[in-house]
């Protein structure tokens, strides 16, 4: 996310989208996000907040010890709190402290986010309201697509399996590529599906990154994870690799004609080219 020119990560943590503490008091402290951070945690108010959140959200929550320095601690000034001594001394998990060489910093349930933001500046605390919920937005609208691709899918294969064949637009099997032998069982379904392996199109392709099956369209993608399917199918039956090869090949011209206008994927193709909300 961006918030007023500011980048804050996002870390799914149990389905739960945590919000990068460490970014958000980089906002006004860019050379010590943790003292902020440590600042806020040991305010009385913030403790009442992110500890009775605890006890809303998490049965292992230490309670017992959190009343305990409530009373002895909490009220003084030599009160400090952090998230190590949170997590670790408290069993919490609404806030998540940052650890190892390769951190990237504390995090914190989007409750506890949002009420470290209104701490820093009230302001801020909206800009990034608005902007997880543009987050959010986005996660929805995804989540649409890909039901909509499994439903429209659904359909497609129901399709093949009905619909008689039509003319032939895969490349039919040399006797070249029926004899060889293949390293892998990918390079079977590419040859099957494309006409060529990896490494060959690899040779013929120097320019771009990647393999064959990033630059294919989803037509392809369709056929290509319903070949996959029956060629572990095939395997399991000890069908030898030659045989296979000829049969996915025939598979794969079959579904290819029977899906060139099918709407199911045409649609699939629509929502594929569909731009997100930036």
């Amino acid at each position: 996310m961006h918030v007023k020119d500011n980048l804050v990560k996002v870390m799914r943590v149990n389905g739960v989208d945590y919000i990068s503490l460490t970014d958000l008091a980089s906002y006004i402290n860019p050379n010590d996000p943790s003292g902020v951070i440590r600042n806020w945690m040991s305010t009385r108010n913030s403790f009442s907040f992110y500890s009775l959140w605890e006890e809303l959200n998490n049965p292992d929550f230490n309670s017992v010890k959190s009343h305990g320095i409530k009373i002895d601690e909490v009220p003084y000034n030599r009160f400090t709190m952090t998230p190590n001594r949170w997590k670790k001394e408290f069993n919490a998990i609404g806030i998540i402290p940052s650890s190892g060489k390769y951190s990237k910093g504390t995090f914190a349930h989007p409750d506890i986010a949002l009420e470290f933001a209104s701490w820093i500046d009230p302001a801020f605390k909206l800009y990034l309201i608005k902007e997880f919920e543009r987050l959010k937005y986005n996660e929805t609208y995804q989540e649409r697509i890909e039901w909509s691709v499994r439903r429209s899918l659904s359909k497609t294969n129901y399709r093949i399996h009905t619909d008689s064949i039509k003319e032939n637009i895969v490349p039919t099997l040399t006797d070249k590529q029926k004899l060889f032998i293949y390293a892998n069982e990918a390079d079977v379904i590419n040859v099957a599906l494309f006409g060529m392996t990896a490494k060959e199109w690899r040779e013929n392709n120097p320019d771009k990154e990647g393999n064959i099956r990033d630059y294919t369209d989803i037509l392809h993608l369709v056929v290509l994870s319903n070949l996959e399917v029956l060629n572990a199918s095939m395997i399991e039956n000890n069908i030898s690799q030659k045989d296979r090869l000829e049969k996915l090949n025939k598979t794969a011209r079959r579904q290819i004609n029977i899906l060139t206008n099918d709407s199911n994927v045409i649609g699939i193709t629509k929502l594929d080219d569909t731009k997100m909300i930036e």
